[in-house]
């Protein structure tokens, strides 16, 4: 209960920051609603014989709008850059934040969808390792709400006659429905919300 109340901090200052860097208003991120709910997870891979013939979780963008990821120094996490896949080493102390697919579109594909592809969500994997066994906590903001009728779409304040809206409008629920369908580690929804 503690880590969660410190997680909640921790998105309110996130999505006060990434509004600052999109030139918002530093509540505006917050007052769409982009840090409501948050859900957190556990993951835990155990020591493995021969990890060459087996992978942690498959290649995929977060869906909600950030992700806050603890490591334990076994590391395993990599990351889809440059058309290749890079390690990203556990810092003692640090946490990772991933831009989700909800605030690709509004925050990772839903940041790129609000954001208009001014953030863009990161690809990722995770490995198993000989040694272990390897623990993560990971805390998804934006994974609630489902229920809720509000479309979100590229922020308005962001667009103009040079950078018109990239993407249609979608509910949460619509947008967590569609990306259940096409299964991990398969392409991001929005190319299917493109204009």
């Amino acid at each position: 209960m503690d880590y969660s109340a410190e997680m909640l901090k921790l998105g309110d200052l996130l999505f006060g920051l990434f509004s600052e860097a999109l030139g918002l208003d530093p509540a505006h991120l917050k007052e769409m609603g982009c840090s409501e709910g948050l859900g957190i997870a556990s993951h835990y891979y155990p020591a493995c014989p021969q990890p060459d013939l087996t992978l942690g979780i498959a290649r995929h963008s977060d869906l909600g709008f950030v992700t806050v990821l603890l490591q334990d120094h076994v590391g395993g996490l990599q990351v889809f850059r440059r058309d290749r896949w890079v390690d990203f080493p556990p810092t003692p102390g640090a946490l990772v934040v991933n831009v989700g697919d909800m605030f690709q579109v509004s925050f990772s594909d839903f940041v790129h969808l609000i954001s208009n592809d001014k953030f863009k969500s990161v690809e990722h994997r995770a490995l198993v390792r000989s040694v272990g066994p390897r623990v993560s906590v990971a805390a998804f903001f934006g994974n609630e709400g489902l229920s809720t009728s509000r479309i979100y779409e590229p922020i308005k304040e962001l667009l103009s006659e040079d950078d018109p809206p990239k993407y249609h409008g979608i509910t949460v629920r619509d947008f967590f429905f569609r990306s259940f369908q096409k299964g991990i580690d398969s392409s991001s929804i929005l190319s299917r919300l493109k204009r």
